[in-house]
């Protein structure tokens, strides 16, 4: 079978080959998945650079989230799941990007019908299970919204701030935003963002324009994938009891809190780690997953999907996500 993979660590577009690989054989409680979507995300660039939180031998295949069918399962998974439509978390190192993966039979969910005579995809469901699957947690798990709250989402154009802003605005929450310049501002009100600002802009003054649209208050909650300078400005304007949900660092610099400032609005900080849970509390995996399709199923949540990539061109992909210059999820399709 033909599948992206990697001998050594380095940046994404430089390791990174289709080669003639063998079929991986579903191992005990596994089951192997013909691929037909696969969503790419940072951390896709991060496990080719050697640098995230789980390591897989090499050589290894990228590619965390895909949707397909089940071709077989492994001793002691269930074989009425085979044909079964799943989209799946695959077990690394042999990762989505490939014509077949493997996952854990308790990482792999059955993709609902859809509504009516309008099912839900594969492209549709490979979007949607880490990216909104993260923002899902963060807000509701981690950061405890409720209807009525104001949040301040950064990158709220990528790929998981998007699924934020669309998430939170669904639940009866006001949404602020922010984004690197005026296109991407443009999608963060398309996504339903009540404003947006330009992170980019010369005096950008996250500070002043929250407290000018909250009348001083400040947010209940901030999503923040983005860290460095946005976190060190936005934790002065979360409001009395609210929350700050850390979820990456993608500017590069990792903010140091000063913990005497948590007293003085007794605000919490937390962090958000979601494939965590695949560990620690998989339920909480599965509740996620079950909310957001529930919505992409009845039609009221459609995923920002930025491109759909033809399997040729997924380094190139990936080199792209990297760098910061897209913009929704990316979808390859296998």
């Amino acid at each position: 079978m033909r599948a992206w993979n990697h001998a050594v660590h380095g940046e994404p577009i430089e390791v990174l080959s289709i080669a003639e690989v063998a079929e991986p054989v579903p191992g005990p409680g596994q089951v192997a998945i013909q691929v037909a979507a696969c969503g790419l995300n940072f951390a896709d660039a991060l496990l080719c650079r050697g640098t995230y939180q789980v390591k897989p031998p090499l050589p290894s295949v990228p590619g965390i989230e895909v949707t397909g069918t089940v071709l077989r399962v492994g001793p002691g998974a269930d074989p009425a799941r085979v044909g079964e439509r799943v989209v799946a978390l695959p077990t690394l190192p042999h990762g989505g990007l490939a014509e077949v993966c493997l996952a854990s039979a308790s990482d792999a969910w059955t993709v609902p019908d859809g509504a009516g005579d309008d099912p839900v995809d594969d492209v549709t469901a490979a979007a949607v299970t880490i990216t909104y699957g993260t923002a899902w947690v963060g807000l509701f798990h981690r950061g405890a919204l409720r209807p009525g709250d104001t949040v301040l989402v950064h990158a709220a154009a990528g790929a998981t701030g998007a699924a934020a802003v669309q998430l939170a605005v669904a639940a009866g929450a006001r949404v602020l935003a922010t984004a690197g310049g005026p296109v991407k501002v443009a999608q963060a009100r398309e996504h339903g963002a009540a404003l947006a600002w330009d992170s980019r802009a010369e005096g950008f003054d996250i500070v002043g324009l929250v407290r000018e649209a909250t009348g001083g208050r400040g947010v209940d909650v901030v999503f923040d994938p983005v860290g460095g300078e946005l976190f060190d400005a936005s934790r002065r304007v979360v409001a009395f009891e609210g929350r700050y949900v850390v979820v990456g660092n993608a500017s590069g610099r990792v903010p140091l809190l000063p913990t005497n400032h948590l007293l003085v609005k007794n605000y919490a900080v937390v962090g958000l780690h979601w494939g965590l849970y695949r560990e620690q509390r998989p339920e909480v995996l599965r509740a996620a997953h079950d909310a957001v399709m529930a919505e992409v199923a009845a039609g009221r949540l459609r995923p920002a999907i930025g491109a759909v990539v033809p399997f040729e061109e997924a380094a190139g992909a990936i080199a792209a996500i990297a760098a910061g210059t897209t913009s929704g999820k990316l979808v390859v399709t296998i």
